[in-house]
């Protein structure tokens, strides 16, 4: 069975977890978990510092990019959208900032929303939502890994 877009376009199908690059902020690859119940994407953060350049606001923040290392650090900058509260799965609220920036998933690139917020002690530094992925892919939950190679992410 194929599924089409309201346009008539085939959507591909992601896995339940994906590799994904997040090219603008200097990550090749992260190991996201695909979150259909989420709204807005999230990333690990930590040691944010907004601040403002020629009249843009932006932020800058560290982040482990890695499962189990905290020993990787990647230094991310980019512009602040909004901040806003977001509540986790967990009911708890929390004030977060708001990026918007590039992701690819197998050879195709487009622009999301991403939340920042410190998630060590989760298993997947990123979760990808279902506004990044509506009109481009659905989701089979019994698999894993169908558009990316764990080795590469194609760019």
């Amino acid at each position: 069975m194929t599924l089409l877009d309201k346009n008539n376009h085939e959507l591909g199908v992601l896995g339940w977890r994906e590799w994904i690059a997040l090219p603008d902020l200097g990550i090749e690859r992260i190991k996201a978990k695909v979150d259909t119940g989420a709204r807005t994407s999230t990333l690990h953060a930590f040691s944010l510092n907004p601040f403002n350049e020629n009249g843009a606001e932006k932020i800058s923040f560290d982040m482990h990019p890695r499962q189990h290392n905290t020993k990787k650090v990647v230094r991310c900058v980019a512009d602040v959208v909004d901040l806003r509260w977001v509540t986790d799965s967990g009911g708890h609220s929390e004030e977060r900032y708001v990026i918007r920036t590039p992701i690819a998933i197998d050879g195709q690139f487009w622009s999301i929303e991403i939340t920042l917020t410190e998630r060590d002690t989760m298993l997947f530094r990123m979760l990808l939502a279902r506004n990044a992925i509506r009109g481009r892919f659905m989701v089979d939950p019994a698999r894993s890994f169908l558009r990316s190679k764990r080795k590469q992410v194609h760019l």
